[in-house]
């Protein structure tokens, strides 16, 4: 538990094994100015106006995910009220439990379903080259039963009841947004259905007010290895997500009551590529703390990944091999989800 960043983040000098290489650092690529370049903001309510706008509205992620593999939905059907009870909750765990309720969440065990830990998530923190500036909470939200929820937090009191009901929301959501993309690809309702989407991982991060923003990061560049992801960010005035397009990173501001919603690997290889996942990073600033929660829609470890046959013609060949989900997963764990790397290994030769 003395590992926690969160414990530690006012000691001075900063800890040097949080300080990153030179060229990873913050800054060494210029941030977009806010004006000239955003993530696309998209109102998922038009959808009840008609046939039309339904259809501007499928336009839209499809364009948005090609373009940035990121973007934020608005009147998304999940009440202001419900995230914010959420996010507070986390506010709480993080900020306000005990330690002896802290104690008792946090392991450097990785296989533990439901665990506090610092930095990376695969348990061997002494062994870092660099740590990462942020706290986790993470445990499983979906199937949701009242033997997983036996597994969360007991405390802040109402947790298991709100994060559930959050959790079963952001899952509907979720399921909303990717029938829109099949039908835009084509693919017909229901093909995200099943064992490509069966299980949802929630993710709650921490990152305390770092005293050298400019020397560290929440966490460094890399993609989701999953098939969808959509991110509550908790404050609508501490931004820190940025995602790197065309050389540049673009800040990805919070938008009040918005979800971020972005693309995973295995949805750009059962697009065939038509879909990007896009890589991103965590910025961290020296006056406020910021909470996220990822909530990481994922394929069940023996799934068949593979690109749609539809997707595949002459003038588009199938640019990626079937493989199952759990050997992506292994590979993206030993390359740091590096997209270069990760992808290489699952690329048909042309």
């Amino acid at each position: 538990m003395e590992k926690l960043i969160s414990r530690r983040y006012k000691e001075r000098p900063m800890p040097e094994g949080y300080i990153f290489p030179p060229d990873v650092r913050p800054g060494k690529l210029a941030v977009v100015p806010l004006c000239n370049n955003t993530i696309p903001v998209i109102d998922l309510g038009l959808d009840g106006g008609g046939a039309a706008q339904a259809c501007d509205i499928v336009d839209q992620i499809l364009e948005a995910s090609q373009e940035f593999g990121f973007f934020q939905v608005i009147k998304h059907g999940i009440s202001e009220n419900l995230l914010k009870e959420t996010v507070g909750l986390l506010k709480e765990l993080f900020q306000e439990l005990p330690d002896e309720d802290i104690a008792s969440l946090y392991s450097d065990d990785p296989n533990k379903s439901c665990r506090l830990f610092t930095s990376t998530s695969g348990g061997n923190f002494d062994a870092e080259p660099v740590h990462f500036w942020r706290d986790s909470l993470k445990h499983p939200c979906h199937p949701l039963s009242q033997e997983c929820k036996q597994l969360w937090p007991e405390k802040p009191t109402r947790y298991r009841d709100v994060v559930g009901e959050c959790s079963t929301q952001v899952r509907e959501l979720a399921w909303k947004i990717l029938e829109l993309m099949s039908q835009g690809l084509g693919l017909g309702p229901g093909y995200f259905g099943g064992e490509v989407s069966q299980e949802m991982l929630l993710s709650a991060n921490y990152y305390p007010p770092c005293p050298e923003p400019s020397l560290t990061l929440g966490l460094p560049k890399h993609g989701d290895p999953n098939l969808i992801t959509i991110l509550l960010q908790g404050d609508d005035h501490v931004s820190g997500l940025q995602v790197l397009k065309d050389g540049e990173w673009i800040s990805v501001v919070p938008f009040p009551h918005a979800l971020v919603v972005n693309v995973g690997y295995q949805l750009q290889v059962i697009s065939n590529g038509k879909l990007k996942s896009a890589e991103h990073r965590v910025v961290t600033n020296s006056s406020a703390a910021r909470i996220s929660a990822g909530f990481f829609v994922m394929p069940s470890h023996d799934c068949l990944i593979e690109p749609a046959a539809t997707l595949i013609n002459a003038s588009n060949p199938q640019l990626y091999k079937g493989f199952p989900y759990k050997d992506f997963f292994l590979n993206f764990g030993k390359t740091l989800g590096k997209t270069e790397q990760v992808l290489d290994r699952f690329k048909l030769q042309g």
